[in-house]
């Protein structure tokens, strides 16, 4: 493709050089560069794509974006190769990747959820519901991505790089997807990931205090400012107005027609005779001029609010009541309240809970069904929100019968440095608790105290197969972890 057909949609930017030449790849990665590449300079927390320009040119780049604020005495670019610098290379990233791509989400409906819970529970329902009404959907997310049932490759992230997340959109383009259901993270609408993305509807589920790091977002503010973003770029909106947001969400998006869900406060879409089970949850809800009763094989509260959000855009898409139920009925989400099948018949489930929130959530559902002790095992991702940490140690120390402090992602930080921060949070308790630093090792403990009527909750981690330790991957799947300590695999 053309370098200036590329650069379709760009504001504010200046070029040096020839830009009727033929571009045959476009990235962000040095590399990765081909002969014939747009090498584009990105900042990172970690790194800056500036250091890597002269690498990008070795490799092969004709051409070369620059950030209007990178230190150009740094840069050396020999004649020949054509430069393009503009006021955020991250938002002319996004741009020049659907240029690249053709602008793919144009040919099909583009669902976008966003809040601090229930994005990934959210989107699975909702494609779920599509799929039982005859559509073909993609998915994309914390989990993995997928066309249908085919997954496209596990997730690195809640919502990937602008340049990523267009070459799967084209993927799902060229499968003649009707509708792709997408996680959209804070991150993502902050970093510009979305830029340039055709959204049809979009949902808000809730928002909570996570995500205030030096790598993520700078306070409260700025982390709803991000989301808020969405319902600004998007015509059709679904919020939660039991969420303290929903107001501003309104007030702030004037150009997106709005409905809302609730449980508590007045909505468009109101849960009633909420009951919820061991293994379920089911309630009613006026759809048209009939109350319907929905239930949902995922137990918990947020259970309902994820369904009334589903249950909200399929009906603004004019799908059938019945098809709805039946969808909402059978769905399954990995790492979410997933119990792990064993021949000993234990009850051990995997949550992703990572927040104050989500913990006391899961904690306060599982212990009304639970006839003898909550085991609770978790712990704290690193180089992440420190506040959370002493708040989710309060809360299990509150909740939980018995609670086993352990590592999570420590990433860069010390495990032991992240327990300290929790363990603050438990002292104000009068929770009985343990430390065990190694995660298998406080899954294993946890397995061999718990009796038949007893639970063992493995937070935190969910779907996640791996654990990440400075800067390195390394698989862990509780799934597996738990079958081999019960002697179920070698």
């Amino acid at each position: 493709m053309e370098l200036k057909k590329l650069l379709t949609g760009i504001e504010n930017f200046k070029t040096k050089g020839d830009v009727d030449i033929d571009i045959k790849k476009v990235e962000c990665n040095s590399k990765k560069i081909v002969p014939d590449s747009l090498f584009i300079a990105i900042r990172g927390y970690d790194f800056d794509g500036h250091e890597y320009v002269a690498e990008a040119i070795e490799n092969g780049a004709t051409a070369v974006m620059l950030d209007m604020s990178a230190d150009f005495k740094k840069i050396k670019i020999p004649s020949g190769v054509t430069v393009i610098i503009t006021d955020d290379t991250r938002k002319a990233l996004a741009r020049v990747s659907c240029n690249y791509f053709g602008n793919p989400s144009r040919y099909f409906k583009l669902i976008g959820v966003t809040g601090t819970k229930g994005k990934t529970t959210t989107t699975h329902m909702i494609k779920a519901v599509l799929e039982k009404a005859g559509y073909k959907v993609g998915l994309i997310g914390t989990i993995a991505n997928y066309i249908g049932e085919e997954c496209l490759g596990y997730s690195n992230r809640t919502t990937p790089e602008s340049l990523e997340l267009q070459g799967l959109f084209y993927k799902m383009a060229k499968a003649k997807c009707d509708y792709v259901v997408m996680e959209v993270s804070s991150q993502s609408l902050k970093l510009s990931r979305v830029e340039g993305c055709n959204f049809d509807y979009c949902v808000f589920t809730n928002l909570y205090k996570d995500h205030i790091s030096t790598k993520e977002h700078a306070d409260m503010n700025e982390y709803f400012e991000s989301k808020l973003k969405l319902f600004q770029m998007c015509p059709r909106g679904f919020v939660n107005s039991d969420d303290f947001k929903c107001p501003k969400i309104i007030k702030n998006a004037p150009n997106c027609n709005i409905t809302t869900y609730a449980v508590d406060n007045k909505a468009d879409l109101l849960a009633k005779d909420i009951t919820i089970t061991n293994v379920s949850v089911d309630f009613k809800v006026k759809l048209g001029t009939r109350n319907e009763r929905i239930k949902v094989n995922i137990p918990g509260r947020y259970s309902v609010y994820n369904a009334l959000a589903t249950i909200a855009v399929a009906s603004a898409l004019g799908i059938d009541v019945e098809k709805i139920k039946e969808a909402l009925e059978t769905i399954l989400v990995p790492g979410r309240n997933e119990l792990v099948p064993n021949k000993a018949d234990l009850p051990i489930m995997l949550d992703y809970a990572h927040t104050a929130e989500s913990l006391e959530n899961i904690l306060q559902a599982t212990k009304t069904y639970t006839p003898g002790k909550v085991i609770c095992v978790f712990g704290c991702g690193g180089d992440r929100d420190k506040e959370k940490r002493p708040r989710m140690g309060e809360v299990a120390g509150r909740l939980a019968d018995y609670t086993i402090v352990t590592t999570d992602n420590p990433r860069s930080e010390e495990p032991e440095d992240i327990i300290k921060d929790i363990e603050k949070g438990i002292e104000k308790t009068k929770g009985k608790y343990e430390i065990v630093v190694d995660r298998r090792e406080a899954i294993e403990k946890a397995i061999k105290m718990m009796g038949k009527r007893d639970l063992v909750i493995l937070a935190g981690k969910g779907h996640e197969i791996y654990q990440e330790i400075k800067g390195e991957k390394f698989p862990f799947d509780e799934r597996v972890i738990v079958k081999e300590i019960l002697g179920e695999k070698k």
